[in-house]
């Protein structure tokens, strides 16, 4: 009988355990729950951390995060308003405002996920479509840069540096975020931030780009040579003519100095032989007969030729030179 007793009460002791088990729920910080009693919410949403009741069996308890949550939506190929290409990878973050409605709407997380799929892709890719590609890379605070700046650049380009910015990748962002804003508070989430966190040229255009800009920097190149040979050009002829002008006067110099060395000296033999032109005519035929005859021709003399009067007149042993006289 009293064993009996026992696995009665034990019996009893279990099921109290069991019921009071399944009755009792914890909730962690950072969570919010939600009772489903046959698989509708019954009551409000909890929010506060710690022991609460339900009823046993028949009621389910479903946990949601309170805290932001992060959304990445794959790459996307859009085109610009320019026809420009791109690929578009966007970011977003979230949290569960209305976990009620969250669970009636999209039940889950990833039903969460793939519901932003859709809205933020389509209203990014209504943004990307209406917007020059120059809006989506550059801030509103877009200065434009100095003219010495603008001289490295081709005339092609510089129209589209010198644009001013309507909107700016900024403005385009919020835009983004307003947009998307008007529909996701039916499904109980809340859409805290989007951001653009990479643009890119796909790969056609990308290939397009660089082959412009490998011959922009070329024809840059070029120029540079081009004004580099005319300056080296410009050096040379200015050496050159200041080299031609020292020659020049080099030579006018050497020139005019040698003209006054021989005034001098011609002024000095013709005062030295005027003293005594017979010695001066003596000395001149002694010269011409060290001087040696052109190989080429002949020289045909008479016997009574005054070339070889000293010669004939000259005799042994006496003295027929003529002495100058001072």
């Amino acid at each position: 009988m009293k064993s009996t007793l026992k696995v009665a009460i034990s019996a009893i002791a279990v099921i109290f355990v069991i019921v009071l088990y399944s009755a009792l729920y914890t909730l962690e910080e950072g969570q919010q729950a939600i009772v489903v009693q046959f698989g509708k919410p019954v009551g409000e949403t909890i929010t506060e951390a710690g022991l609460h009741v339900k009823l046993p069996f028949i009621q389910e308890v479903r946990r949601f995060e309170k805290r932001l949550l992060v959304w990445d939506g794959d790459p996307n190929q859009v085109p610009t308003k320019g026809r420009e290409f791109i690929w578009v990878d966007t970011t977003a973050r979230w949290r569960i405002a209305d976990a009620k409605k969250f669970l009636e709407n999209v039940a889950s997380e990833e039903g969460a996920q793939s519901r932003l799929n859709d809205i933020i892709d389509s209203v990014v890719r209504d943004q990307v479509s209406s917007n020059e590609l120059v809006e989506l890379v550059r801030s509103a605070s877009w200065e434009v840069p100095e003219d010495e700046v603008l001289k490295e650049v081709p005339k092609e380009r510089e129209e589209e540096l010198k644009k001013e910015i309507a909107h700016g990748r900024e403005q385009i962002t919020r835009t983004i975020l307003a947009e998307a804003q008007k529909i996701i508070p039916q499904y109980g989430i809340e859409l805290v931030d989007v951001r653009i966190k990479r643009l890119d040229y796909v790969e056609s255009v990308r290939e397009k780009v660089y082959e412009r800009m490998i011959s922009e920097r070329k024809r840059i190149a070029a120029q540079f040579r081009s004004e580099g040979e005319g300056r080296s050009a410009e050096i040379l002829g200015e050496m050159e003519k200041e080299l031609r002008q020292i020659r020049s006067t080099a030579y006018q110099q050497v020139q005019e100095v040698q003209g006054k060395a021989d005034a001098d000296a011609t002024k000095i033999y013709g005062q030295a032989y005027n003293k005594n032109p017979e010695f001066y005519a003596y000395l001149r035929t002694l010269e011409s007969y060290k001087e040696k005859a052109n190989p080429n021709s002949v020289l045909i003399l008479t016997t009574d030729s005054d070339f070889y009067q000293y010669v004939k007149h000259a005799s042994p042993g006496q003295g027929q030179m003529p002495v100058a006289v001072d």
